[in-house]
């Protein structure tokens, strides 16, 4: 009996939580459309994001961390395929690592296109991560565009781990923030950063 009455409280969690995230889903998709910024759980920690097409949105989100805008963010996208959207020429090699890899990692590619200008690097380069969280991945497709992925601190200041260490000015800044996973204290971290050089050689630029 004891068991069974587990299994339920854990089966009533489980649909609870389907339906918040697709509640969830709908409203940052709907924030998202009116380029407004909004605070979500990734793959990684929690980030704030816009719409990676639209300028203004993604200047919204340098001017909430009071960054520069020099200063290049990540662009998350769901699946490989849309990589070639978004870049030119990507390095072939790229593929190869990416399918070996289960740490959340970031690509630098070359020849970006396709996003807000104020998004690329002045070298034409792009931050690109292929986010295989859920929550994120269901957000993108049903938004159908890349969203920016940036830590939910003030530039300058440590990046927080998990929800309940974000801060107020963040927190009350952004125009929607996503409920999905705020009781969530596993500890998540950064992303690992790579590019492939003028050789095609492998460079690690974070850990």
């Amino acid at each position: 009996p004891f068991f069974s009455i587990w299994a339920k409280i854990r089966l009533e969690w489980l649909i609870c939580n389907m339906f918040l995230m697709e509640e969830d889903i709908a409203f940052a998709v709907e924030a998202l459309k009116k380029g407004d910024i909004i605070l979500y759980p990734t793959d990684t920690v929690w980030g704030i994001g816009c719409d990676a097409t639209n300028a203004s949105a993604v200047s919204k989100v340098y001017a909430l961390k009071q960054r520069a805008d020099t200063k290049a963010m990540i662009v998350l996208v769901p699946e490989e395929q849309w990589i070639l959207n978004y870049v030119a020429e990507p390095e072939p090699k790229v593929a190869d690592y990416i399918k070996g890899i289960t740490k959340p990692t970031t690509v630098i590619y070359e020849s970006a296109k396709n996003l807000a200008p104020n998004l690329i690097a002045a070298d034409g380069t792009i931050a690109i991560r292929i986010c295989k969280a859920n929550f994120a991945q269901q957000l993108m497709k049903a938004f159908g565009k890349p969203i920016v992925s940036t830590s939910a601190n003030i530039s300058g200041y440590p990046t927080p781990l998990i929800f309940s260490d974000i801060s107020l000015d963040i927190i009350e800044g952004v125009d929607y923030t996503v409920r999905y996973r705020q009781e969530d204290t596993t500890i998540q971290q950064p992303s690992s950063i790579v590019k492939w050089d003028a050789e095609g050689n492998l460079v690690m630029i974070r850990k």
